[in-house]
């Protein structure tokens, strides 16, 4: 997943609109906690353990685990620099975290967050990472190869690796043996089936360029692109055809689908998030922007709760050009770092 943090000065004309209470007039949403969290560094995927009612949050070398009850953080998981992604395996009780400078996955006890194990991958640079169900494999997406390793989930060895036709991105799965990655460079959507952990097909998903999150909405067939030209497309999952695009906001990272809701959010780095209502399969409109903060371009989703967590931080004033670094960017002040609790407003 992207990195790089994305400002744009012309954020301040959305904030005037924010109220007190994180909510703009008419939002169907409401940032109702700001979560603080320790230490510095970056931040990347987090996840929701929704049997346990935890969030587990990527960040800078450590793994924060938040009880969501009490907004309060419960555990943290050492030694993973370069931490990208947190796979849940419920009915394992295990928890499977990419570690990108180690070029492995750590396995750890999702009840008490003991290490397990520490599995060395078949590639560089792990980033997304999921753990599919139906086969009891754990998929681990390494964007410096173009391959991903498969991981028996059960017995925590590598089970295979996967040649892909660029850089991957996120994945998702149709839990009944098909899963989808995004290939960021090339902008296609590859279709794996996870029993012989071949590529049988991959699909253009033109007009989206270089696509990052990806969903799914299991009961009608649909995909969820979200593209670094400010587009969502969304894709038929049977077949690849293009069903319709969407505008979103600038510096997309991610996307979660709610099927309860059947709306798609996509988390947007210019501190925007956008909802889409899904109509029926073939119709889709833009419900509204919510205004969240810079640098969010992450998310997670409670389908239970429906409540969405995005993380950023506050940050320092952009500091002036240079020869050697003509545009830089802003820096997270320290200890600045939190997770905005995003939740539909009761009316």
């Amino acid at each position: 997943m992207k990195k790089s943090l994305i400002f744009l000065s012309c954020l301040l004309l959305f904030f005037t609109g924010l109220n007190l209470h994180g909510q703009t007039a008419n939002s169907e949403y409401s940032i109702i906690n700001k979560i603080h969290l320790p230490g510095d560094g970056g931040w990347d995927y987090l996840s929701v353990d929704e049997a346990g009612s935890r969030l587990f949050i990527s960040h800078g070398t450590v793994v924060q685990v938040v009880d969501l009850k009490t907004g309060k953080l419960t555990g943290t998981i050492n030694e993973t620099p370069g931490v990208h992604g947190i796979a849940i395996a419920q009915d394992l009780n295990k928890a499977f975290i990419s570690v990108g400078r180690n070029a492995s996955v750590k396995v750890v006890d999702l009840k008490t967050l003991a290490l397990i194990a520490d599995v060395k991958i078949t590639g560089e640079n792990p980033d997304a990472i999921m753990y599919d169900q139906f086969s009891k494999r754990v998929f681990v997406f390494n964007g410096r190869t173009s391959n991903a390793t498969v991981i028996d989930a059960t017995t925590n060895v590598v089970a295979g690796t996967i040649a892909l036709e660029g850089k991957p991105e996120f994945p998702v799965s149709d839990d009944n043996g098909k899963l989808y990655v995004n290939i960021e460079d090339k902008s296609l959507i590859s279709v794996i089936d996870v029993k012989t952990l071949k590529v049988e097909k991959s699909w253009p998903i033109a007009p989206g360029e270089e696509a990052s999150g990806l969903a799914l909405d299991n009961e009608t067939h649909r995909l969820f692109a979200v593209c670094s030209n400010k587009l969502m497309v969304v894709v038929d999952a049977s077949d690849g055809h293009i069903v319709a695009n969407l505008p979103i906001g600038d510096g997309c990272d991610g996307v979660k689908f709610d099927p309860g809701m059947k709306r798609a959010y996509s988390s947007n780095g210019d501190g925007t998030m956008t909802v889409v209502q899904e109509l029926n399969k073939d119709s889709f409109k833009v419900l509204e922007n919510i205004v969240t903060m810079p640098g969010a371009r992450t998310l997670a989703l409670d389908t239970k709760t429906h409540h969405i967590y995005a993380p950023t931080a506050e940050f320092n004033p952009t500091p002036a050009a240079t020869a050697d670094n003509p545009r830089p960017r802003r820096s997270p002040k320290p200890d600045s770092f939190y997770v905005m609790d995003i939740a539909p407003v009761k009316k």
